[in-house]
């Protein structure tokens, strides 16, 4: 009797034994597929802070270039102006580059336009942008400096001939008329701001996603792991359980039988 009932011990150890043993083996299955996927994961975090500094810093490249001269900008109302009159009025002397430290003297012509601003009837003077205006105020236009006068001075002949072609031209002014002149066109307009902004607020905000979607996704198979190393256990403890009674109930038939036997 006593060889009966003990010999179904082991057996109910053994097989609590092999359980842990699987569960021991599915963990260091999880873990290798946790290592190979974590390099992947730390590339696209390092991939997102890359694209997260690189618009940060061509934020700060255009906030002090692009946008501190949209900011400075006077020239800020748009309406249309008349043409009164276009004409080369001087010659001015500029340089141009011949080679490493090499430099020589030139001139280019000198176009003047004067327009009349129809919202007021102002006579102002026509600048095409604002780099033309830091330049040379008296100047619509100021080519490059070349060695080869009769190019420039071909060219600008042609600005002013289409200039006069056209009397209704569009022109940026002063509201506050504290300048005495308007804008053909202008450098840091608010559609040269946006496109500038468009491509660095991309990047930032692909960044965050691939950040994000990364962060998500680890949270995401914890809690997998978590649901799952609960059901394991769950399901180890309900089959040890279950071989338990099974044992149990064999061992109490095997045990009761000699009695029957001896009555």
């Amino acid at each position: 009797m006593f060889l009966w009932a003990g010999a179904k011990g082991p057996q109910g150890t053994g097989h609590e034994g092999r359980a842990y043993q699987k569960i021991q083996y599915d963990v260091l299955e999880k873990r290798k597929t946790v290592t190979a996927l974590k390099a992947g994961e730390d590339r696209a975090i390092l991939l997102g802070l890359s694209m997260m500094l690189f618009s940060v810093m061509m934020y700060f490249v255009l906030g002090i270039t692009m946008m501190r001269s949209y900011a400075d900008s006077v020239w800020t109302e748009e309406s249309s102006c008349t043409v009164l009159n276009s004409s080369v009025v001087a010659e001015i002397n500029c340089t141009y580059s011949c080679g490493s430290e090499c430099w020589k003297s030139s001139r280019y012509p000198c176009l003047q336009v004067f327009v009349s601003l129809n919202t007021s009837g102002r006579v102002l003077r026509l600048s095409h942008n604002e780099e033309a205006q830091d330049s040379n105020p008296e100047c619509f236009y100021v080519p490059k400096c070349r060695k080869d006068y009769t190019t420039m001075y071909s060219m600008v002949l042609n600005i002013s001939e289409r200039l006069k072609m056209h009397q209704q031209v569009p022109c940026y002014y002063d509201p506050g008329e504290q300048q005495d002149s308007v804008l053909l066109t202008r450098l840091y307009g608010r559609g040269a701001i946006f496109h500038s902004l468009f491509w660095p607020t991309c990047m930032l905000v692909g960044g965050t996603l691939i950040i994000a979607m990364v962060k998500l996704t680890q949270y995401l198979s914890i809690l997998c792991e978590q649901i799952g190393r609960i059901k394991r256990l769950g399901l180890s403890l309900f089959e040890a359980a279950r071989h338990r009674g099974r044992a149990a109930s064999v061992s109490s038939q095997r045990h009761g039988a000699p009695v029957l036997d001896t009555v």
